[in-house]
């Protein structure tokens, strides 16, 4: 499976082009927002005011996606995300408990489910092939991935775009914020993963990948496994599950050129990654990306966008390296992420030479 074009909108500028996180934005704050590209390049003046924040974001990454693939026209879509359009559903709960549940406007419902992404995306592109929309909470992209490697190892698709985005919102943070989940006080971005307290920043983003059966022009990496673990017991057996992932994809934890972690900054949730890489990657040069766009159910999207241009560059951007000395040449790549402490995932990503 190859992926053949990549798009990303993120608190990084990452919708720019060009050398990989050149123009570093670092923040001293608690929760990221994305730095937004000027939509009107590829939706409608009088669209975009109807649209909210979340689909303006995917229908961007998507369609730079499939700019960088040189395709017009995919045979499915695919997302994933946990939330939604956060947004319109604020928006209309609030007008439905401010009206008493009468005379309520119809739009923001329909346009706070969590399928409208997906859906304007091929209004927009006018696409009537496969179109699904994966809700799992830390899943949400992983299955959405796995859906589409399904798809086009049956020969039922040849190019597909997939994507995983979540957006944060007012009310969505404060709710999590009574969790817990997030640092008490503003913290420096590129300091976060020293950081000896619990919770973490909030992020957003949308990052979307054209997969294809074929290799493309600029194609630079191939996405060679994908594994989930739901609530493991202990870290023994996350350990055991890794070794596997990478015995079934024929290689060992030598074989890895890099590994890049959803280290968090959250001393609590770090604790998995310190015993994964102290037991098989020891010595292994290791990069991060959560300090980059903060924490949400979907942010190893943003990490498979920087593995696949970390191999597309075969260099290691400053800012992400966390462990060691970045490789000089840079064959394969695993991308172990979790979402907190319960959703496991695994992704192996190797060089197209």
């Amino acid at each position: 499976m190859y992926i053949n074009g990549t798009g990303c909108i993120s608190p990084q500028e990452t919708a720019v082009g060009g050398p990989l996180l050149a123009g570093l934005r670092e923040y001293e704050q608690v929760r990221l927002a994305t730095v937004d590209p000027d939509y009107k390049q590829w939706i409608d003046v009088k669209q975009i005011r109807r649209m909210s924040r979340v689909v303006k974001m995917g229908v961007g990454a998507a369609n730079l996606s499939l700019q960088a693939a040189g395709i017009t026209q995919p045979d499915a879509i695919v997302t994933g995300t946990a939330y939604g359009c956060l947004d319109d559903t604020g928006v209309f709960l609030t007008k439905m408990v401010n009206q008493q549940e009468e005379m309520l406007t119809p739009t923001a419902f329909i346009q706070s489910t969590h399928n409208t992404v997906g859906g304007q995306i091929a209004l927009l592109l006018g696409c009537h092939g496969y179109n699904n929309t994966f809700v799992h909470r830390g899943f949400s992209f992983e299955n959405a991935l796995l859906d589409t490697v399904m798809m086009l190892r049956e020969g039922s698709a040849q190019n597909i775009l997939v994507g995983g985005l979540d957006e944060l919102t007012q009310h969505s943070y404060q709710i999590l914020s009574r969790f817990g989940l997030y640092k008490k006080e503003p913290v420096k971005t590129m300091e976060l993963l020293k950081s000896p307290t619990r919770g973490t920043i909030a992020g957003e983003g949308a990052a979307f990948f054209t997969l294809g059966t074929k290799p493309g022009e600029h194609t630079a990496a191939e996405l060679t496994g994908i594994s989930t673990l739901y609530k493991p017991m202990w870290e023994g057996e996350v350990i055991g599950h890794i070794m596997k992932f990478l015995e079934d994809n024929s290689c060992t934890p030598n074989d890895i050129d890099l590994l890049i972690t959803g280290r968090n900054g959250d001393i609590d949730q770090d604790d998995i990654y310190e015993e994964v890489v102290e037991a098989l990657f020891p010595e292994h040069p290791e990069a991060s990306f959560k300090h980059l766009c903060g924490e949400y159910p979907t942010a190893a999207g943003f990490g498979m966008w920087l593995a696949n241009g970390i191999l597309a560059d075969q260099a290691v951007p400053e800012a992400a390296m966390f462990y060691g000395k970045a490789p000089g040449s840079i064959k394969k790549i695993l991308l172990y992420n979790h979402h907190q402490g319960t959703h496991h995932s695994l992704i192996l990503l190797s060089h197209v030479e």
